[in-house]
C-alpha cells in the first residue's frame, strides 16, 4: 500500500486529518477518529511556557496511544529560543512530528505574537524553522492562516521561507486571523500555496460535509484535508459518511462507546463533564435537538446521559413511525 503523502520521512496513509483542537482533539476522541479512518493524530496545542515550566496539565496533553502513529505534537509561542528549547524538551517524548502553530486568532494569544501573531514576522518564522530543522531529528511542519488581515496576506512568502527553511509540510487555513471563523475560505490562496512548494500541502477550512471534501481536492490539489468543526460529534465523516447517513442506533452506541473511553481515561466524575460538549456535537441535526441540549448540558452521571439519549431517541422513532 503506498502513502498518500511522506512527511519528509514519515509515510501517511489516508488524506483525512482531524484539526487539532482544544478540548476535543484528547486522545479518547483521536482513538475514535482513528478507528474511523483519519490518517493521522495531531495534538491539542501547547503552550512553550508550560512545556518549559513543566506543567503537568500541558505534558498530559501530549500524551498518546502507539496506534495513533503517526503522531505530531502542535506547539505555539513567541520566543525563538525558548520554542526551540521546548520543542528539544518534547521530541524527547518521541512524537513522529513536530507542528509549530502559527493559526490560532485568540486574541490573547495572536496579541502577544503567538499563533497567527508569528505570521507578522515571516523573517522570525524562517529563523524558527531554520534552527529547530537543524536541531531536531523529527520532521518539523507548519500550520498557518493567509496573513494577519487582508492587507496583510502574505501566506506565499510565509510559505516559502518555511520550505526554505526545512519544514516538511504545510497546512493551510484559508482565512487571514482577523477573519477568525467567520466568511468564507479561500481555497484559491491554499491552491497558490500548493502550486508554489514542493512539500505536502494540507488545505483547511469549510469543509462541511463528505462533498466539500472531494471539492477541496480537486480545487486545491492538496495532499491532505483537515477537518474541524464539522469532525466534532461525527467521525463519520472520516468514513465519508454525512450526519444524515448515519442511523440515529449508530450514534447512540457510539455515545456510549465515548462516554466510555472518557472515563476510562479522565476518572467517572470528570470524564462526565469534559463529555458533554460532546454529546451535544453527535445530536446535531436529530430532530428536536435543541430541546434536548439544555439537559445534557446539566448531566453529572453516565446513567443520566445514556437515559435522556436513549428516551429521546425512542420518542423520535415512535413519532416518525405513526
Amino acid at each position: 500500500m503506498h502513502p498518500s503523502f511522506i512527511v519528509r520521512n514519515v509515510p501517511v496513509y489516508g488524506d483525512l486529518i482531524l484539526s487539532p483542537m482544544a478540548g476535543f482533539s484528547d486522545i479518547p476522541y483521536r482513538l475514535i477518529c482513528r478507528e474511523f479512518g483519519m490518517a493521522m493524530s495531531y495534538t491539542e496545542v501547547v503552550s512553550m511556557d508550560g512545556i518549559l515550566w513543566k506543567n503537568k496539565k500541558t505534558l498530559n496533553l501530549l500524551d498518546f496511544m502507539p496506534i495513533e502513529r503517526p503522531v505530531t505534537f502542535q506547539i505555539l509561542g513567541n520566543d525563538e529560543d525558548k520554542i526551540v528549547e521546548a520543542c528539544r524538551m518534547i521530541e524527547q517524548l518521541e512524537p513522529d512530528i513536530i507542528d509549530i502553530n502559527m493559526g490560532c486568532s485568540v486574541s490573547d494569544i495572536a496579541g502577544k505574537g503567538a499563533g497567527a501573531g508569528l505570521l507578522k514576522n515571516p523573517s522570525k518564522i524562517g529563523r524558527i524553522f531554520n534552527k529547530l530543522s537543524s536541531i531536531l531529528r523529527v520532521p518539523v511542519t507548519g500550520k498557518i492562516r493567509l496573513g494577519w488581515d487582508d492587507k496583510s496576506r502574505n501566506y506565499l512568502e510565509v510559505a516559502r521561507i518555511l520550505e526554505d527553511n526545512g519544514a516538511s509540510l504545510i497546512a493551510v487555513h484559508g482565512r487571514t486571523r482577523s477573519q477568525f471563523f467567520f466568511g468564507k475560505a479561500n481555497w484559491d490562496a491554499i491552491a497558490e500555496v500548493k502550486q508554489a512548494v514542493r512539500i505536502p500541502v494540507i488545505g483547511n477550512g469549510d469543509v462541511k460535509c463528505v462533498a466539500d471534501i472531494e471539492r477541496i481536492k480537486r480545487h486545491t490539489g492538496c495532499d491532505g484535508v483537515m477537518i474541524g468543526r464539522a469532525a466534532i460529534g461525527h467521525p463519520w465523516v472520516f468514513q465519508y459518511k454525512d450526519r444524515n447517513q448515519v442511523a440515529s442506533r449508530e450514534k447512540i452506541e457510539l455515545i456510549k462507546r465515548h462516554l466510555s473511553l472518557m472515563q476510562a481515561y479522565y476518572g467517572h466524575e470528570i470524564g462526565v463533564i469534559l463529555f458533554r460538549k460532546h454529546v451535544t456535537k453527535y445530536i446535531m441535526g436529530m430532530p428536536r435537538a435543541t430541546e434536548l441540549r439544555p439537559f445534557l448540558v446539566k448531566c453529572d452521571s453516565s446513567d443520566n446521559i445514556i437515559e435522556i439519549i436513549s428516551s429521546f431517541v425512542d420518542r423520535v422513532h415512535k413519532h416518525e413511525a405513526a
